[in-house]
């Protein structure tokens, strides 16, 4: 049953986005939604493209990390009085025009955090990528003790109980993992995704990721944290069933 959606807003961290930047803050804004916007040190153009547009702008002055952009993000939301956010990184990977989908599955599962996830034009992930996404959801989805379609989109509704956990002692790409596994086990939060499109441009900058680094800082906290919760075989086999995944009818399917 659909309910009145809570105040919301975009928040989009960033860095080094200047070929982007533009384009996805401004086709946020053509949906009439308040944008946030973290640059986490930009050298290049960004920050003077951004200061031109009609967004709340938060600068670091040097580099700090994907973790601390979404946590700076976070705590100005809820100091603004928004009680849910809806996030989108700004390399173009990520349509304005998905956020009405994502909206409506919020509204249609109120409490619970939703995800875009890339199940669709897979063909468009490179193959390093597509195998490296399938080993996350495998752990991160044990570490939820629930099944999750897409771990590493960075395209997510978050609640306000989600917001909540803006203090998780976690850094970089680890914060994203952390919450989803944090309102899961703590909050016992459903997780449901909506399909998007797999986008990765031929021009698009390289990936901030750092392959061996970050996978192998989310791997180690992800084993933490099934250990710490315990019930290992159980949380396994309830995180291995079919994610929810909404398609355009609003009935759930398994992910393909």
């Amino acid at each position: 049953m659909n309910v009145a959606l809570p105040r919301w807003c975009v928040l989009i961290p960033c860095l080094d986005e200047e070929a982007a930047i533009r384009h996805v803050v401004e086709s946020v804004l053509a949906l009439n939604v308040p944008v946030i916007v973290v640059d986490d040190g930009s050298t290049d153009r960004t920050p003077d493209i951004l200061a031109a547009l009609p967004v709340t702008l938060i600068r670091h002055a040097q580099r700090q990390g994907k973790g601390q952009s979404l946590r700076d993000g976070f705590r100005e939301a809820l100091r603004q009085g928004y009680e849910a956010v809806l996030t989108m990184d700004g390399d173009g990977q990520h349509l304005a025009a998905d956020i009405p989908r994502l909206v409506a599955a919020a509204a249609a599962h109120p409490g619970e955090m939703v995800i875009g996830a890339r199940l669709l034009d897979k063909a468009q992930q490179p193959n390093g990528r597509r195998r490296a996404n399938a080993v996350a959801d495998w752990g991160i989805s044990w570490g939820c003790g629930q099944p999750v379609a897409d771990t590493q989109s960075g395209q997510r509704w978050y609640p306000r109980a989600a917001l909540d956990l803006v203090d998780l002692p976690a850094q970089d790409f680890v914060f994203e993992a952390a919450i989803l596994i944090a309102a899961s086990r703590e909050l016992h939060m459903g997780v449901v995704s909506v399909p998007i499109a797999s986008r990765y441009p031929s021009n698009a900058r390289p990936s901030h990721l750092r392959p061996v680094l970050d996978v192998s800082r989310i791997t180690l906290y992800t084993i933490g944290r099934v250990v710490h919760y315990g019930h290992m075989v159980k949380s396994y086999r309830r995180s291995h069933t079919a994610p929810r995944v909404l398609d355009d009818t609003r009935r759930i399917q398994p992910a393909p």
